[in-house]
C-alpha cells in the first residue's frame, strides 16, 4: 500500500502559480494527483501546468481571482468539466496589502484581506464539500500562518485572517467528519517566497533570523508541500481539525 500516494485524486490548488502553492501543486502531481493550478494570471498557471505535464503528470490551468465568487464558481466548473470530481482542496491564495499597525489599516485593505484569505476558502469549501460527501472521501487543506498564532505589530490583520483559517478547518472538521472528510491547516513560518523576499534577501537580517531558529535555516516551499501531500494522503487519514506548524522551531523558542 502506498501510504503517500495520490493516484486517482483530483486537487485544486489556489495561488498555485508560485511559491508554496506551486510546490504543493508539483509535489501532489508527483504523488499521482491530477492538479488544477489556479491563480489570477493564466500564463503563470499554464507555466506550472505545462511543467507538470512535461514531467509526466496531469494538470490544467484555470485563472481565478479568489475575491470574486463568480470566478470561484468558474474554477469549480472548469475542474468538474475536466476531471469530474474534486478530492482535495488546497486554499493557499492569500494577500496582505497592509504592513504596519492594524489600527492604521484602510477599510479597503481590510476587506481585501478578509475576502481573499477567509471568505474565498469558505465559499470554495461550500461548493465542494457536498460532492465530497457523496463519495465519502475528501480533504480540505488551508494555508494558515504562525502569524495566526503569535502576536505581531506589522501584519496583524493578516494574522487575524490566518487564525480564522485555523478556526475554519476545526469547524468544518466537526461538521463534515461523519462523511469521511478531513479538514486541516498548515501554519508555515518564514519561507523563502516572494511574500518574505525583503527579509531573506537582506543578509544581515536573514542571518539574525536563522540564528534564532532551532534548525538554523529558513524554510523552502517544499518543506510545506511535503506536509500537504502527507495530509492529503492515506498517511494522514486520521488527522482532522488540526493546524500543523511548520516553522523550523521558531515558535518554540522562548523570547528573551
Amino acid at each position: 500500500m502506498d501510504m503517500f500516494g495520490l493516484a486517482g485524486k483530483v486537487a485544486i490548488v489556489t495561488g498555485g502559480s508560485k511559491g508554496i502553492g506551486r510546490a504543493i501543486a508539483e509535489r501532489m502531481a508527483e504523488a499521482g494527483a491530477k492538479v488544477v493550478v489556479s491563480s489570477r494570471k493564466l500564463d503563470k498557471c499554464e507555466e506550472v501546468a505545462d511543467g507538470i505535464k512535461a514531467a509526466g503528470g496531469e494538470a490544467i490551468a484555470v485563472a481565478c481571482n479568489v475575491s470574486h465568487i463568480d470566478q470561484l464558481e468558474n474554477l469549480v466548473d472548469q475542474t468538474m468539466k475536466a476531471f469530474g470530481q474534486v478530492d482535495i482542496l488546497v486554499g493557499n491564495a492569500a494577500v496582505n496589502p497592509h504592513y504596519g499597525p492594524m489600527t492604521e489599516i484602510e477599510e479597503s485593505a481590510f476587506d481585501k484581506i478578509m475576502d481573499s484569505n477567509i471568505k474565498a476558502n469558505l465559499w470554495l469549501a461550500r461548493m465542494l464539500l457536498p460532492q465530497m460527501a457523496e463519495r465519502r472521501d475528501g480533504v480540505v487543506i488551508l494555508l494558515s500562518s504562525i502569524a495566526g498564532i503569535k502576536g505581531t505589530d506589522d501584519i496583524g490583520v493578516y494574522g487575524i485572517s490566518k487564525a480564522a483559517d485555523s478556526a475554519m478547518v476545526r469547524n468544518l472538521a466537526v461538521r463534515w467528519g461523519e462523511h469521511n472528510i478531513r479538514c486541516n491547516a498548515i501554519a508555515p513560518g518564514l519561507i523563502k517566497t516572494d511574500f518574505a523576499r525583503a527579509l531573506w534577501e537582506n543578509p544581515e537580517r536573514r542571518a539574525e533570523v536563522e540564528a534564532s531558529y532551532p534548525l538554523r535555516r529558513l524554510g523552502d516551499p517544499d518543506d510545506i508541500a511535503g506536509v500537504a501531500v502527507f495530509l492529503a494522503s492515506r498517511a494522514g487519514s486520521y488527522i482532522t481539525g488540526q493546524t500543523i506548524v511548520v516553522d523550523g522551531g521558531s515558535t518554540i523558542v522562548a523570547s528573551v
